[in-house]
C-alpha cells in the first residue's frame, strides 16, 4: 500500500437522501491498492447505502467521487465496472444449475465466429483464476455450483469479480453463515485480494474477522463517518464505542474525568 500516491477510490463529502432521510451526510472513504479496508457500522449506519453509490445503483445527492485522483461521475454499474470496481453481495448472485465456468462468465460468453461457445479457452482461464488466488478447494470447475459448500461459493464469486475487474473489489458481509473452516478460507482469500495489489474493501458486522484482515476500519454511524482507525493501533473496545456511540472510548474517558 502506497500511503503518498492518489487514493484508488476516493468520496469526498458524498450524500445522499431518500426524502426526508439522510442515509449518507459529508461522508469521507477511501480505499488504496494493496489494501484491505474494513467498512463497519450498525444497521442504518449507511454501509449498503454507500456500497451502491459506488456501484452505481443510486446516484450521490452531493460530493465528489475520484478514481486514482481524477474526479469520475458514476451514472450506473457500466461506469463502475469500466472503473474496475465490483461489488460482491452477500447474497452471491450465482446461478446453482450451472457449473464453475458458466457462472464465471454469466453473460460474457466467448464465441468463435460461428457463435459457438469456447469451451477450452473459458475453462483455462476460470481454473487460472482460481489458481491465481490459490483457491484449491474446488474438485472440478465443471460440477454445478450448487454441490460447493458456502466457502466455495463464495470463493467463485470473488473469482468472478477478480475475472473480469482487478482494480476495487467490494465484499458484502463475505462470512455470513458460514461455518468455521469455511469462514477461515474466505478470510485468507480476502488477504491474498491485498496481497496481490487489489484495493479490497470488506463489509462485516464481525469484528473478529475485521481484525484479522484489514489493514484499516472506517466506521458509519447514522450516516456519517465518525473515524478510520489502523488495525495495530486500536482494539475491538474502541471501535464498538465508535459504532454505538460515534466517539472513540479514549476521547469518552477523558470528557467523564
Amino acid at each position: 500500500m502506497n500511503a503518498t500516491s492518489p487514493p484508488t477510490l476516493e468520496l469526498r463529502d458524498v450524500s445522499k437522501s431518500f426524502g426526508s432521510v439522510e442515509a449518507l451526510r459529508e461522508v469521507d472513504f477511501e480505499v488504496r491498492d494493496g489494501e484491505v479496508m474494513a467498512l463497519v457500522g450498525d444497521n442504518g449506519a449507511g454501509k449498503s447505502t454507500l456500497i451502491k453509490c459506488v456501484a452505481g445503483i443510486y446516484s450521490i445527492d452531493s460530493g465528489q467521487v475520484f478514481f486514482e485522483g481524477n474526479p469520475v461521475t458514476i451514472h450506473g454499474p457500466k461506469d463502475a465496472a469500466k472503473l474496475g470496481i465490483e461489488v460482491v453481495y452477500q447474497d452471491l448472485a450465482l446461478c446453482d444449475n450451472l457449473d464453475v465456468v458458466q457462472n464465471m462468465y454469466l453473460g460474457r460468453e466467448e464465441h468463435d465466429p460461428i457463435f459457438r461457445l469456447r469451451e477450452a479457452p473459458m475453462e483455462q482461464r476460470t481454473t487460472d483464476t482460481l489458481k491465481s488466488l490459490s483457491v484449491t478447494t474446488i474438485r472440478s470447475v465443471r460440477q454445478p455450483v450448487a454441490t460447493l459448500s458456502g466457502g466455495q461459493r463464495q470463493s467463485v464469486a470473488v473469482a468472478r469479480a477478480v475475472m473480469w475487474n482487478n482494480r476495487v473489489v467490494f465484499l458484502d458481509e463475505p462470512t455470513a453463515a458460514l461455518g468455521v473452516a469455511q469462514t477461515h478460507q474466505v478470510l485468507e482469500l480476502v488477504k491474498r485480494l491485498g496481497e496481490q495489489g487489489l484495493a479490497v474493501v470488506i463489509v462485516s458486522h464481525n469484528l473478529n474477522d475485521v481484525f484479522e484482515v484489514a489493514n484499516r476500519i472506517t466506521v458509519l454511524r447514522l450516516g456519517r463517518n465518525v473515524g478510520v482507525y489502523e488495525r495495530e493501533k486500536t482494539n475491538q473496545q474502541e471501535i464498538v464505542q465508535a459504532i454505538t456511540a460515534g466517539t472513540p472510548a479514549a476521547a469518552e474517558a477523558e470528557v467523564v474525568a
